[in-house]
């Protein structure tokens, strides 16, 4: 995975954890709190940047270095907020993965709907802002008490938007469990085609990750 140019909003428990994964990966970070005492929540050997500002405001994102970033986490503790810099980051700098965390689940439903990817606080983890924001990377839902067969949760790659997910299945080997589209979630039907923002939970053997990872990268054969 190539590195990649984050923002960070907010510098609470979940944006300075999240801040420092981002970082010790080896992206460049920036983050954004409107308090100079919440950044110190970064470690000493911090090598991102810190702006002390608003998220909604263009001058302390710019500080930032939104122009040209891969990716935005609003994460403060306050709905408008989040939603208004998620906003900003999606329409005016056209920032490719963003996410807005939201402690209303009934108002995350509808931004989602906008095509504004949240995730409410009774769910949150730094894991699932990791998958919004880098959408190449697997995490693993469930795992067999003796590790044999996992569960991973994977977004769809664009490349097999439009294709049958039923080729991504190898008998006995990976099969796709469940999926994710437009905030509900079922068992796929046979022939289902893959979606622009669908979200996919496979069963694989573990033998089988790297193979599936590479098939997924690749996308279908054509």
């Amino acid at each position: 995975m190539s590195p990649m140019r984050v923002v960070v909003v907010g510098c609470g428990r979940v944006g300075s954890e999240l801040a420092l994964t981002l970082s010790r990966e080896g992206n460049e970070v920036a983050v954004i709190d409107k308090s100079e005492q919440a950044l110190r929540r970064l470690a000493m050997d911090w090598g991102g940047k810190t702006v002390v500002g608003f998220g909604f405001d263009r001058d302390s994102l710019e500080e930032a270095g939104i122009a040209g970033a891969d990716a935005l986490a609003a994460v403060t503790n306050g709905d408008n907020s989040n939603i208004l810099t998620a906003r900003i980051a999606r329409e005016t700098y056209e920032v490719p993965n963003v996410v807005a965390r939201i402690y209303d689940p009934r108002r995350a439903v509808i931004y989602r709907r906008l095509g504004i990817p949240t995730v409410a606080t009774v769910t949150w983890t730094v894991e699932q802002v990791l998958q919004r924001l880098l959408p190449e990377r697997t995490i693993t839902e469930w795992s067999a008490p003796h590790g044999e067969v996992v569960m991973v949760e994977r977004n769809l790659p664009p490349s097999w938007v439009g294709c049958q997910l039923a080729e991504l299945e190898y008998p006995g080997v990976a099969r796709v469990a469940a999926l994710s589209r437009a905030g509900k979630t079922s068992v796929p039907k046979p022939g289902v085609l893959g979606q622009d923002g669908d979200v996919l939970y496979i069963s694989v053997a573990v033998s089988a990750l790297g193979d599936l990872e590479q098939r997924l990268d690749k996308g279908p054969t054509r």
